[in-house]
């Protein structure tokens, strides 16, 4: 992706996606119209809803956890791996996972006109940009 000229990205992180939705959602209403919500996660796979619902007999109680649930039909040797990792024990280490505990990304793309007022409600909502 390119930015015309005069356009500027904003990239801002947030501790839930609860909080970082909200945000999109004050952006849009503040006129800033290209807003994007991703989550960060350091398996480099997707979470999958139908997948990993404990409701719909999820293939693996780790994947809503360690957001594994893209990853498909996992062999023996990776599921050990994911399930050896700290933060399925319920004693996960303070500060241990996604850099800076932040897993939910914001982007806005915006022109000059609208760049300080959508820095200041990604920050009043908990964003670090």
């Amino acid at each position: 992706m390119q930015l015309a000229p005069g356009e500027r990205s904003i990239l801002s992180y947030f501790p839930s996606s609860e909080k970082a939705q909200e945000a999109a959602r004050a952006l849009k209403e503040a006129g800033v119209n290209e807003v994007r919500v991703d989550r960060v996660s350091r398996y480099g796979t997707t979470f999958d809803d139908n997948f990993n619902n404990p409701l719909n007999h999820a293939a693996t109680i780790t994947g809503v956890t360690l957001y594994s649930g893209g990853a498909g039909d996992l062999n023996d040797a990776a599921r050990v791996l994911l399930g050896a990792d700290p933060s399925v024990s319920g004693y996960g280490m303070e500060n241990y996972g996604t850099a800076g505990q932040r897993a939910f990304l914001v982007t806005a793309v915006t022109g000059e006109e609208h760049l300080d007022r959508a820095v200041e409600i990604i920050k009043q909502h908990g964003g670090e940009v």
